[in-house]
């Protein structure tokens, strides 16, 4: 039996925990609420949590704060919720991990599409309720070790090494397509989707993330070149192990 993804709103607004919880549960989905990041902390401790809604404005410890903690305790997906949409909260929140955002106020339509399309990116999403296609690949480059089916991410040393799914899925793009330039909008099509209303920025900051976990010096990459006026290549050769 397929277990229903649990998904945890983080929130110091009742009406809107209240309406996001009744939306999300129509469409099939477990939902928990939590009023600060001390409440996030509990809940997180007893039970296994898919995906995070995460405000920014929150009392005592602030959205961005509890985002950097998710990302050095593991990789669970997170949304953030800003409330005036500027483009300096966005930019923070991606700097910090999260996996996409979501500016108040919202449609709870669009955040269940946005729900949706990270829970299908991390293999979270049962098929009844969205069309999967995980394959069993495994690529290989410079001794590391990227699992497409278990989307995990392992260095020279057989270590594995933590990528928010919008870094996996960056990654999976560049070894997917080796020694090829790929402009900005194709890495947004490829990695992300239009539906995420992604912009450009956003990928610099990913790609920057990224070189900080598989380079050996990011200051001078040499895994992921800037092209200029182009936008990235992934120079390594890669092995692929497992292709149908």
């Amino acid at each position: 039996m397929e277990r229903t993804p649990h998904i945890l709103v983080v929130d110091d607004d009742r009406e809107i925990c209240a309406l996001v919880s009744q939306f999300l549960s129509r469409h099939s989905l477990r939902v928990s609420t939590a009023r600060d990041g001390a409440e996030m902390m509990r809940i997180l401790e007893v039970g296994r949590i898919d995906l995070i809604v995460l405000d920014l404005m929150l009392p005592g410890e602030d959205g961005l704060s509890l985002c950097r903690k998710l990302r050095a305790q593991g990789a669970i997906p997170v949304i953030m919720l800003t409330a005036m949409g500027e483009e300096i909260d966005r930019i923070l929140g991606l700097e910090m991990g999260a996996d996409d955002y979501l500016a108040k106020p919202f449609n709870p339509r669009e955040l269940l599409a946005r729900v949706r399309a990270v829970l299908r990116r991390v293999g979270a999403l049962p098929a009844a309720i969205a069309e999967t296609s995980v394959g069993g690949r495994v690529l290989n480059f410079e001794g590391w070790r990227l699992d497409i089916a278990k989307r995990e991410l392992k260095n020279r040393d057989g270590e594995i090494v933590i990528l928010s799914s919008g870094e996996f899925d960056l990654l999976q793009a560049f070894a997917e397509r080796p020694q090829r330039v790929l402009t900005r909008d194709q890495l947004l099509d490829l990695a992300r989707g239009r539906a995420a209303v992604l912009y450009d920025r956003s990928v610099d900051i990913q790609v920057m993330r990224l070189r900080r976990k598989i380079e050996l010096n990011p200051k001078d990459p040499q895994l992921i070149k800037t092209v200029r006026s182009g936008g990235y290549m992934f120079t390594p050769s890669v092995q692929v192990i497992g292709q149908d």
